[in-house]
């Protein structure tokens, strides 16, 4: 029988362990998670006071930006205390409420991806019901199924990292608490935990995404069908900022999930978890806003309101 610990806190090895880039790293995430923050933050203002962005499409964005605040601020706050740190530690309690949040918080925003695409699929393919099958009530319940699954889902993926066993080593090599690392240094529980985390990530990977690739396809056939070019380079413009959005997140997200833990791939999936948990919620205000001429439109007529009150 193996010897196992106790275990009351994890080490966290974070980015590098040279200790001339601690400072530089935490003045750059610092950066990043204030961009991140005043991003979404304003997207989910501007969306909430302009009269022109009130369709579904922008009431699905604004929640996109709400879990991109949530999903950064999970990882962010802790990796910068520790990045001044002499010691670099979370509690075995705040490692796991870490990971609870972190999946429960992927599993939300796949589905919301989903769902925006299927938005863009009614819109596009049947404008005429668009306003009457897309109703608020409809939205709201539509939005609330990546919720309800994604933190339930969650806790039941946690409670098995809670099944976990260690002994004595409690050295997570990465900045955060992520199953890979954990299911690395683990010496009890493992086989359960990486059977289900592939399979899990597996299988709400596929489904969403085949919803979204589902919808495009079918998005293409209308496209292609219409007669004027306006149309299709409008049809097309709507979808382009989504679909970015969509290929850096599940990009990211496989690359990191659906490979066998070893040191390698624990390695390569801290440089891509910098990507989707600081760089993604960055940018996506400015996929959205930069390609949207709606979006441009409202900021301008705010500009324009805040001038005239001076």
């Amino acid at each position: 029988m193996p010897n196992f610990t106790d275990v009351t806190e994890f080490l966290l090895v974070g980015l590098t362990r040279r200790q001339e880039f601690q400072v530089l790293f935490f003045v750059v995430f610092l950066v990043v998670y204030m961009v991140t923050l005043l991003g979404n933050i304003g997207m989910i203002i501007l969306i909430s006071i302009s009269p022109q962005l009130q369709s579904p499409m922008y009431f699905f964005l604004s929640h996109l930006s709400f879990v991109d605040v949530l999903f950064s601020s999970n990882v962010t706050p802790k990796m910068l205390e520790n990045l001044l740190s002499e010691r670099k530690t979370i509690s075995y309690v705040g490692c796991l409420v870490q990971c609870y949040f972190f999946i429960a918080l992927v599993h939300v925003e796949v589905y919301i991806l989903a769902v925006m695409a299927f938005d863009r699929y009614m819109a596009i393919c049947n404008p005429l019901l668009y306003s009457s099958k897309m109703s608020r009530v409809v939205c709201v319940r539509l939005i609330s199924v990546p919720y309800i699954y994604g933190f339930s889902v969650s806790l039941i993926c946690t409670l098995w990292t809670y099944g976990l066993y260690f002994c004595g080593n409690v050295k997570i090599n990465h900045f955060y608490c992520a199953d890979p690392p954990l299911i690395k240094i683990a010496c009890g529980g493992v086989h359960i935990k990486e059977y289900t985390m592939i399979v899990i990530a597996g299988i709400n990977f596929t489904y969403s995404l085949s919803v979204v690739l589902i919808s495009y396809a079918l998005i293409v056939v209308a496209v292609l069908r219409m007669h004027s070019a306006d149309g299709r380079r409008k049809a097309f413009s709507t979808c382009g900022s989504h679909l970015t959005a969509v290929s850096m997140f599940y990009g990211t997200l496989i690359f990191m999930y659906l490979r066998r833990p070893t040191e390698e791939s624990v390695e390569q999936g801290k440089m891509v978890a910098v990507f989707y948990t600081s760089v993604i919620p960055m940018l996506n205000p400015m996929i959205y806003s930069l390609r949207n001429k709606d979006v441009k439109e409202a900021v301008i007529k705010i500009i324009a309101k805040a001038n005239l009150r001076r």
